[in-house]
């Protein structure tokens, strides 16, 4: 029974990732808008549920380690994925705008698929005698992980946005 269970969950989760890479690459060529003063606020609002997580149930040594670990390795991916986001600046009205990349879009999927990798191994108990990680202290990898990935992102937008309107506004005089 449990056989039928796992097919029909991986079914489900990836019936839900087509979903909506389709959405996101369907909106991908859409220019946005990018309001530089605003991109601090989706990494704020995660260090403040990361920090009350961390808080409310402290984890052990290991998991300390391997929080900040996580949270190292995500920064170097979010930066690589901001690198990854297309930003033009108006040369008239220096305003910003914003298109994702295939390229952002192919990283997200990858870090699904190590993902699914991980859920796996640890649902065969391959990571309790790995690193005899529980639920919490991968739940806490995790969260840190998101968390650099997100802000990183975000500072490595901010600051190229930033030259970009500097150098747009200097070429015009």
């Amino acid at each position: 029974m449990q056989y039928g269970n796992n097919w029909i969950s991986y079914a489900i989760s990836g019936t839900i990732v087509v979903v909506v890479l389709a959405l996101r690459i369907w909106r991908m060529n859409k220019v946005r808008p990018l309001r530089i003063e605003r991109l601090w606020v989706v990494p704020a609002i995660l260090a403040l549920l990361t920090a009350s997580m961390f808080i409310a149930a402290p984890p052990s040594p290991l998991g300390w380690a391997l929080s900040v670990v996580a949270l190292a390795i995500g920064a170097a991916l979010g930066w690589q994925r901001g690198r990854f986001m297309h930003i033009e600046v108006d040369p008239e009205t220096h305003v910003l705008n914003q298109r994702a990349s295939p390229a952002a879009l192919l990283f997200i999927v990858a870090l699904i698929a190590v993902r699914f990798a991980a859920r796996s191994m640890l649902a065969s108990g391959a990571g309790d005698t790995l690193l005899h990680l529980n639920a919490m202290a991968l739940t806490d990898i995790l969260i840190a992980l998101a968390l650099g990935l997100v802000a990183t992102t975000r500072l490595e937008m901010y600051l190229r946005a930033k030259r970009l309107v500097e150098a747009a506004r200097t070429a015009r005089g």
